[in-house]
């Protein structure tokens, strides 16, 4: 897990199918690997890549499991075969599913869902976060995602990342920020909202799935040029 007094912002590339993806996104220095086992997401990864990029990231990456409406012991299954760090929920999960992931738990929460911040102020909008984590343990850490459409697992369209800042702000966990981030966007994304790091999955591929090389190194080079 990334060490939150963070000399830079985070980057997580997700989406990773194969190996040789996985071990160029290591080698650019990313915090961060999200392998997807959602059926019906173009970026599922098949057991076999997903036990070779885990061999890959141990020590070196954070790996992490993102998974839609899944039943919590196929989860638990897949992270103790797998051996992933966090396990990302990016569906409509009761509260029990977060309660028993806790401290290995990555919680998405769309943008539309927030509500507004000049209606909750600051004393209401801490109070809102910890209604969205567990009521045992908050979660490692928090994914605001573009708004919601009928598509889980990341849209890959851009949206007012500023209108997600006062929420960051507040967030008694570091945050990251998605949709529709690219290089040449991932600057503007952190400055706007303020976000502890990025997720990107679509903005640096050839093919669902397939990574490109040269998009990802763009994408960690420029974020590496943010001050946090």
């Amino acid at each position: 897990m990334p060490h939150e007094s963070r000399p830079r912002p985070w980057v997580k590339l997700c989406g990773l199918t194969r190996p040789e993806d996985a071990q160029r996104a290591i080698d650019l220095g990313a915090d961060l690997l999200g392998i997807n086992f959602w059926p019906r997401s173009p970026r599922r990864v098949d057991l076999a890549a997903a036990r070779e990029i885990a061999v890959l990231a141990r020590g070196k990456a954070t790996l992490v499991g993102v998974f839609v409406n899944e039943d919590p012991t196929k989860i638990e299954a897949r992270r103790s075969d797998i051996g992933l760090d966090l396990v990302q929920l990016h569906g409509d999960e009761p509260p029990s599913h977060r309660e028993r992931f806790a401290q290995q738990l990555l919680q998405v929460v769309r943008a539309d869902t927030l509500g507004s911040p000049r209606d909750a102020g600051p004393a209401g909008l801490s109070l809102q976060w910890n209604v969205l984590a567990s009521k045992s343990e908050l979660p490692c850490l928090f994914l605001i995602d573009a708004p919601r459409d009928a598509r889980y697992g990341g849209t890959g369209e851009a949206w007012a990342w500023r209108e997600a800042a006062a929420w960051i702000a507040a967030s008694p966990r570091p945050v990251l920020i998605a949709g529709g981030i690219r290089a040449g966007h991932a600057a503007r994304a952190l400055a706007a909202s303020g976000a502890a790091g990025v997720d990107v999955a679509s903005g640096v591929e050839s093919s669902p799935g397939v990574k490109d090389a040269a998009k990802m190194r763009r994408l960690v080079e420029e974020v590496r040029g943010v001050a946090t």
